[in-house]
């Protein structure tokens, strides 16, 4: 069994991980760190078999065989860091780092050291963006994208209140999954233009954003990320020159974590019938089954790299080509203004 330590047991460490790890064969949630006493009574309730520890230094000398960083994130470089240091392959929550150069140096230091580095990218797996991947749209011209919420009422906490070091706002915690579909449907991106703003009052990091990219195939994507929505737009709206894709509604697989369900529940990843995306043109268009979504496939990535010598199921160079676009978009929006990024290397 890989042991596994886990740092952090907030949401993301408690809905996301802690239960993806249990579900999957070859990994033991062996510690977790948390100095929070009511989060550590959690751990105790929800993974008997689990150390509760104080710190990642006293994590690391368990004998942890993978590190997985679920803690803030203006600390997720810094124990990334730490761990590769200390000779432990690590996973990362999103996103990564703050920069695309900090993303890098992390993957060099991992390659240095011979471990694996890799990302928690989720929403590669949702059922939604899996279906899409595999439509034949003809030459797709526009991706529209969107992850909107309707919270008048801020919740508190870093995300909402924290300075730029805290990373933040609705651009780094949505965005991360917008722009790494984009990039992963459509390939690189040549421009970027992005507004962002805070409309609730209270809240100190940006809770509305929109981010328009160019790609480098002439392709655009719209991509909307809001706390502030009161009626929402559709998930995905996409148009080629022979069919589009009509998409409402989220992946269901995270509320379903957050109720208590795990991979291996009947049902787990299946999106209903009345949620499913319509594909065709006005006049002629047909309901498509939504393929399940498949959270647990990442982790199972996670145990053939670290078994088998398989790539890890998210490159850490890919991420870090998204965080150079959500850089970029910090820039337009600051200076009200398109950002040119370097054309792709032939």
């Amino acid at each position: 069994m890989i042991k596994v330590g886990l740092v952090g047991y907030g949401p993301a460490g408690a809905f996301f991980h802690a239960p993806l790890i249990a579900a999957t064969p070859g990994l033991r949630l062996h510690a977790v760190v948390t100095r929070d006493a009511e989060r550590g009574a959690a751990v105790a309730r929800d993974h008997p078999g689990a150390t509760v520890v104080p710190s990642a230094e006293e994590l690391l000398g368990l004998g942890i065989d993978l590190v997985v960083v679920a803690s803030p994130n203006r600390t997720h470089v810094p124990l990334a860091r730490l761990a590769l240091s200390a000779g432990v392959p690590v996973v990362v929550d999103k996103p990564l780092a703050a920069t695309a150069r900090e993303a890098l140096d992390l993957a060099r230091l991992a390659a240095e050291r011979g471990l694996m580095l890799t990302v928690f990218q989720n929403r590669r797996w949702d059922g939604d963006f899996r279906t899409l991947l595999k439509l034949d749209l003809g030459e797709v011209h526009r991706f529209e994208s969107r992850f909107e919420r309707w919270r008048p009422v801020p919740k508190g906490g870093w995300r909402e209140n924290g300075g730029p070091d805290d990373l933040g706002g609705v651009l780094y915690d949505l965005g991360s999954h917008l722009v790494d579909q984009a990039l992963r449907y459509l390939g690189p991106v040549t421009e970027v233009y992005a507004e962002t703003d805070i409309r609730r009052a209270g809240v100190g990091a940006d809770d509305d954003a929109f981010v328009a990219l160019t790609h480098a195939n002439g392709a655009r994507s719209h991509l909307w990320m809001s706390s502030v929505a009161a009626r929402t737009g559709p998930r995905f709206r996409v148009l080629g020159s022979r069919a589009a894709y009509v998409k409402w509604g989220l992946d269901p697989q995270e509320e379903r974590l957050r109720a208590g369900g795990r991979p291996g529940d009947p049902g787990f990843g299946a999106e209903p019938e009345e949620r499913w995306g319509v594909l065709g043109a006005d006049g002629d268009s047909r309901p498509v089954p939504t393929d399940p979504g498949a959270y647990q496939e990442f982790y199972a990535g996670v145990v053939a790299c670290l078994r088998d010598g398989a790539p890890p199921p998210v490159d850490p160079a890919g991420v870090a080509e998204a965080l150079a676009v959500l850089n970029a978009a910090h820039t337009s929006a600051a200076e009200r203004r398109v950002v040119a990024l370097a054309p792709p290397a032939v």
